[in-house]
């Protein structure tokens, strides 16, 4: 089943959108997490960019103001640790996950997919100079 996720703002802005596959009918939002960034992490090394629109930033890059990460020079980024950055952000609350406009709490809470499922991350962004 192919799941469009979106990065929504604290006000429900659309910023991005990716799409997985997914085999299984029943997943772990854990899973979710790894998937998409395994995605993430896979297209920017295949587009030789150096501009990373991913959900944790990775090592030696600079967030932009759009909320993308500038890698200094283009490098392979490694989709294992990029997936660890992300599961710790998610325990420290560095992002949500909504499902179906409900908050996730655990990395463990099983997710029945469906066509009409809503999976949104929603970032949140530290505060300069507080």
């Amino acid at each position: 089943m192919i799941l469009t996720i979106k990065d929504e703002t604290m006000t429900g802005n659309v910023l991005n959108t990716v799409e997985l596959d997914f085999l299984e009918d029943i997943v772990t939002v854990k899973n979710i997490i790894k998937n998409r960034v395994i995605a993430e992490v896979n297209l920017f090394n295949q587009q030789k960019s150096v501009i990373f629109n991913g959900l944790v930033q990775p090592s030696e890059a600079e967030r932009q103001l759009n909320g993308s990460f500038k890698v200094q020079k283009h490098k392979t980024i490694d989709a294992e640790k990029q997936v660890y950055i992300a599961l710790n952000a998610f325990q420290q609350n560095a992002f949500f996950v909504l499902i179906n406009d409900q908050q996730v709490e655990s990395l463990e809470q099983a997710v029945v997919l469906n066509r009409d499922l809503n999976i949104s991350f929603v970032k949140l962004t530290p505060l300069v100079g507080g």
